[in-house]
Formats: C-alpha cells, structure tokens, sequence
C-alpha cells in the first residue's frame, strides 16, 4: 500500500466500524408533512437522559419556510408541578421520497437519527424510532390512547426489534382527563 494511502484507508475503516451494523427499521411508507405538523403528547418513551422523569411531555412540530422542521419539546421535570423544560431542535428532512426519515438537530453539527415508523391514517397516533433501537417514542394527539392502540402500537415495536421491557408510559395530567395516567412499563400490562 501507498504511505499517502494509508492514513485514508485506515480512517475509513474505523468510519465504518464505529458506524455499527443494524438490522433496517421500517418506516411509514409516506408522510404528508402538513398533516404531521403540530402537537403530539408523548405516551410512552425509552427515555434519553433529558427526559429522564419527563412529566406532560409534548413534542410540538411547524414546518419552516426552508422545508425544516421547527421543532419544540417540553415537559415537567419529575412531577407534574415540577420545573419546565423547553427544548428547541431543528428537523431535516432526509427522506423526501417518503419524508419518514429526519435528523434531529439539538446542537450543531450533530443531527441525530429521527425515523417515523408509523403514522396512523388518521395522523392521531405515532412512533418515532431510531434504528439503534436505543430511543423511541409512542405519541398521540391526546394524552391518553386506548389499551388496544397501546398494545397494538408496542407489538409494531416488538415486530421491529426493540425490547418493549425499556418502554416507559410518560405520565400524562390535563385539565379534562379523566385520571392522570402513570409510569409504568408496558411488558407488565
């Protein structure tokens, strides 16, 4: 081998094994952007560390002039009177073939891997996932969904490979809900 050549290639090979190799994670076969836009209370969740103990969890969306998504994240920390969190990442879009697959951007330059699995017809129910597995996220446009959606939103989960014994219920207390839902994970139920 070349001397110039080496330092390019061994980087390469580190690229590539830092990189990982993951089974593919469906997605949505397409998602209308417009339709997807705007609230979605987060239902349950594999936790990153900025959520741990996430109370009233909303993930807001509007679609930006440049064809990003203005995105908002809030929540209660550990209660639900507990301090407000307000987190303001940037979507990308990198799929526009289905617009299933996006970049999370909370700090420049890092886009982190942000893919809808499903999206229900009626754009009420969704699940975003990452194909680590390591992170996701059920939500609604309500703070509460049916047994039977939850369960059948946790077997798509299963189906894709993720262990569902992670999965938390976010708690969820709005003014007109019937009663607060709780943590608990979704394997006991």
């Amino acid at each position: 081998m070349k001397p110039g050549l080496m330092i390019p290639t061994v980087l390469l090979t580190l690229t590539v094994a830092a990189c990982g190799s993951y089974p593919p994670l469906r997605t949505a076969d397409e998602v209308n952007i417009p339709r997807f836009m705007g609230d979605w209370y987060v239902i349950a969740n594999i936790p990153t560390f900025i959520e741990t103990g996430a109370h009233n969890a909303v993930e807001s969306y509007a679609l930006n002039e440049d064809g990003t998504i203005a995105t908002t994240f809030s929540f209660r920390q550990d209660s639900f009177e507990g301090e407000k969190k307000v987190y303001h990442p940037t979507g990308y879009i990198h799929d526009s073939e289905s617009n299933a697959v996006w970049g999370m951007q909370f700090i420049w330059p890092i886009k982190a891997d942000y893919r809808i699995v499903y999206v229900d017809e009626d754009y009420t129910h969704t699940i975003i996932g990452r194909l680590k597995r390591d992170y996701v996220w059920i939500m609604a446009r309500t703070p509460q969904v049916s047994d039977a959606t939850y369960k059948k939103l946790i077997a798509i989960l299963q189906q894709e490979g993720y262990d569902t014994g992670e999965i938390e219920r976010v708690p969820q207390s709005w003014p007109g809900l019937s009663s607060p839902v709780s943590r608990s994970n979704p394997a006991d139920e």
